[in-house]
């Protein structure tokens, strides 16, 4: 078994963590590591939601769907395709469109108006599975991971680098298609 110092020389000679290393050859390879990271976070993330959600009672329902439910049920307001696109950072409406037509088919959510625009809100049946995933959530979720002592202010801090430098990859994005 090889000690930490020698992971750490082998870790050195493989390089950066990285799905491209081509791409982490540039000033800021630790940027390609992040990229990698939240590639697999977002697609461990996605499968958690789908299987707690069938573990729920909403078998069927797929991640961008399970996301807009909660989003539906945060604070208990009304939303707006608008509202929850922007909060989601959705850029194609018509994916959350066509997910809140499924919430609404299945009962999960019931549309109304305020004004001139179309609002969604949570039903009974939505706000009942949404505290069931909740629930799930910490003892299959949480519990673990806290158990991994991580410093909670710590996280959060990721948590707010991670929303900051998601503007960037925006910013870029825009510069891009104007290219």
């Amino acid at each position: 078994m090889k000690s930490e110092v020698g992971l750490s020389e082998a870790s050195k000679d493989i390089g950066p963590v990285v799905s491209a290393a081509h791409l982490a050859q540039g000033d800021l390879p630790a940027l390609s590591e992040i990229e990698f990271a939240v590639t697999m976070m977002v697609h461990a993330y996605q499968r958690w939601m789908v299987r707690c959600m069938a573990a729920c009672g909403g078998e069927g329902l797929s991640s961008l769907e399970t996301q807009v439910l909660h989003s539906v049920n945060h604070r208990g307001r009304e939303k707006t395709l608008a509202d929850l696109c922007l909060v989601l950072n959705i850029e194609d409406t018509h994916t959350v469109a066509y997910a809140l037509k499924k919430l609404e088919k299945a009962g999960l959510i019931c549309s109304g108006k305020r004004g001139k625009e179309k609002t969604v809100a949570i039903t009974a049946s939505g706000e009942e599975i949404c505290d069931q995933y909740r629930k799930l959530r910490e003892a299959l979720l949480v519990r673990p991971i806290k158990e991994l002592g991580l410093d909670e202010t710590e996280l959060s801090r990721l948590a707010a680098t991670l929303r900051s430098v998601s503007g960037h990859y925006d910013q870029a994005a825009r510069a891009a298609a104007a290219m």
